[in-house]
């Protein structure tokens, strides 16, 4: 007898999180754990008193689903997936939705597309945020994939997921193929940008204004009540107030050395591979490496000099809302990157992508969640077309109230030695895109004289030349190889 809405398979804490998510919203689930016994402790445990039914087979999954049948893959990224989809294909019908909301790479959701449709199924990636708490009471959804599916799921996914303002759902359709997992990339890629600006605020405050970490998560706090008002900002007060067993700060004791999955690399990746300046994720991605060379730098510390005098000597109240304002210019441009590289994307592979939706998607119950979003989906309603964000009018507003701080701050944090990756190039790519004019004709010219690549005049602009720059080799130029 068919009587479940939706199945999930993978009972990890997520995915038992998103059942009884389902569950309290009055949807009929069937759960199934490649471990079976995995699914008779759920049911016995977490899910007692609920409507939540379970399956010991794949085939008795199936056999309870209404149709068109929805199952959510919630397994390991990579293999997994592909195996679970190989063996339910054979029970499924035409029209059948199978939807993966695990952390999958993009280009294995395009693939994955692909190959179900040309057998009649409906593929749905759909990026997931907000960790177990998220995934309970609800999360930020980023469905992609086989439009067709949207109607089938809408319902379900617009329920469980975060609500914001007048209760808008953080979920909304994203776009074709892999179009939902690719914004859960960028998504992952922003946080690690937003955890290393806020760490190097940490820095400045810590060690050039000497502040302890009472104070510091003051200033997080007082911070959380302006435009920076987010979810990251608001763990990190709380992180920085935490005392230990003995009383003194706990984050002090914690081993320097960043961890990381991968997602946050996979967009610098995309980025390079796109040719999209992203620079601020990939400086926050580099930043995590090098705090893994914890042993090396322990000796280089000793080797190593820095600046004569790494006394503060300005006003301290008016520094601390100096890196105030440096973060959130930092963090405009970091956003701004984030959706250039959306743009290029869309143009890659001819999705139709809903910018504005995208951040409203990440207004609440992702880890990245901030009033701050609300302000970049007011301006794709302003324009739709908007090319840049720092082209908006709030955001350049923004940049220019924030631009004297920030560069104080750069510039300060450099004489004081203090590593600024993300602060710098995030001011670094400001003051590079403002420019008419850049020195990159310098480049082409260097380029034309070893290689002959050519180059294209500004009176002449798409006929490119090449110039015998030393008189002597030939003026035959090069088009078949680049070095």
């Amino acid at each position: 007898m068919a009587e479940a809405d939706i199945a999930l398979i993978g009972l990890a804490v997520m995915g038992q999180n998103i059942v009884l998510n389902m569950n309290d919203h009055g949807f009929v689930v069937c759960a199934f754990n490649r471990t079976v016994s995995k699914v008779d402790e759920f049911l016995a445990n977490e899910a007692k008193g609920t409507k939540v039914v379970g399956a010991h087979s794949l085939e008795e999954m199936v056999a309870k689903l209404k149709k068109p049948r929805r199952i959510v893959l919630l397994v390991k990224a990579g293999q997994a997936v592909d195996d679970f989809i190989d063996k339910l294909t054979p029970l499924l019908e035409k029209g059948d939705i199978i939807i993966d909301g695990g952390n999958s790479e993009y280009n294995d959701t395009n693939r994955r597309c692909k190959a179900l449709k040309s057998k009649g199924f409906l593929f749905v990636g759909s990026g997931v945020s907000g960790g177990e708490e998220g995934a309970r009471y609800g999360p930020s959804l980023m469905p992609g994939g086989c439009a067709e599916a949207w109607p089938h799921i809408k319902d379900i996914f617009q329920s469980i997921a975060a609500k914001v303002g007048t209760g808008e759902p953080c979920c909304d359709w994203v776009g074709e193929d892999g179009a939902g997992h690719f914004v859960k990339m960028v998504h992952n890629g922003i946080e690690y940008g937003d955890m290393q600006l806020i760490c190097e605020a940490y820095h400045l405050m810590k060690d050039v204004l000497g502040m302890n970490h009472d104070e510091m998560a003051e200033a997080f706090e007082d911070w959380n009540k302006t435009e920076l008002d987010s979810f990251l900002i608001e763990i990190t007060a709380n992180i920085l107030k935490y005392r230990d067993a003995d009383g003194k700060p706990l984050v002090p004791k914690i081993r320097d050395s960043a961890g990381q999955k991968g997602t946050g690399k996979w967009t610098a990746i995309s980025s390079l591979e796109f040719g999209v300046p992203v620079t601020l994720i990939g400086e926050s991605v580099f930043a995590r490496c090098l705090s893994a060379l914890k042993d090396e730098r322990v000796v280089a510390s000793q080797l190593l000099p820095g600046p004569k005098s790494t006394e503060f000597k300005g006003d301290k109240k008016k520094f601390l809302e100096d890196i105030r304002k440096a973060l959130y210019a930092s963090k405009i441009i970091s956003y701004a990157q984030g959706f250039m590289l959306f743009r290029q994307a869309a143009v890659e592979f001819g999705w139709s992508l809903n910018y504005g939706g995208i951040a409203l998607m990440w207004r609440g119950g992702c880890i990245i969640r901030s009033v701050f979003l609300g302000k970049i989906k007011e301006a794709f309603d302003r324009n739709p077309k908007l090319q840049n964000l720092l082209l908006d009018d709030f955001f350049k507003d923004a940049i220019k109230d924030c631009q004297e701080s920030w560069r104080r701050v750069v510039g300060t944090g450099v004489q004081l030695g203090i590593p600024m990756p993300c602060f710098s190039t995030a001011l670094a790519f400001y003051d590079g895109y403002r420019q008419g004019v850049l020195p990159a004709n310098l480049i082409q010219a260097q380029r034309d004289y070893f290689g002959a690549h050519t180059y294209e005049l500004l009176s002449k602009p798409g006929s490119f030349v090449h110039t015998n720059w030393t008189g002597h080799g030939g003026s035959v130029s090069s088009s078949a190889y680049n070095a």
